[in-house]
């Protein structure tokens, strides 16, 4: 317990949450994680911080913006606080995300490239079919494209692909 007397220049939660533009959940979630660190708690139990906690949570959330996890970044400060620098594990782990990124990309590209082809052969059958008839597009796709039923739209979230029973390529 922090007494109150010794509190000067430590943040509550509300405060900390405010400064660092995220929740009070946020901030708790990145406490059961492990990532971040009260420095006690008052009398009245409000969790106080350390104003180096503000440069935290946003090198957490920059962390977050560029692809690391929850349980990534986890291990990067824990090893951090033990005086053990984690940079090169950070470099290699960016370095994955990038090619990872790539591979998207790629993927992406080639999806846009057949919705293409696929609009236009779409537009040609529409255009011999009368207004009010079915020209069975969606049948046509499946059927010249075998292999697209064996794959999800790389649009999906990850967790949809998991839904649908998808592993992630």
């Amino acid at each position: 317990m922090v007494s109150d007397a010794s509190q000067s220049g430590l943040l509550r939660s509300g405060q900390l949450a405010r400064l660092a533009g995220v929740s009070r959940d946020t901030l708790r979630h990145y406490e059961r994680k492990g990532l971040l660190q009260p420095a006690g708690r008052s009398a009245n139990g409000y969790r106080r911080f350390h104003p180096e906690a503000l440069g935290r949570v946003r090198m957490i959330r920059a962390a977050l913006s560029i692809g690391f996890s929850i349980d990534e970044l986890g291990r990067i400060l824990r090893a951090r606080d033990r005086g053990k620098p984690p940079c090169r594990e950070v470099r290699e782990l960016a370095g994955d995300k990038l090619h990872a990124l790539d591979a998207q990309l790629r993927e992406l590209q080639r999806w846009r490239d057949q919705l293409r082809r696929t609009l236009s052969l779409w537009d040609k059958a529409l255009r011999k079919v009368q207004p009010g008839r079915r020209a069975g597009l969606l049948e046509a796709f499946a059927a010249t494209n075998p292999e697209s039923s064996e794959r999800l739209s790389p649009l999906l979230t990850q967790s949809l692909r998991r839904r649908l029973g998808q592993k992630e390529r």
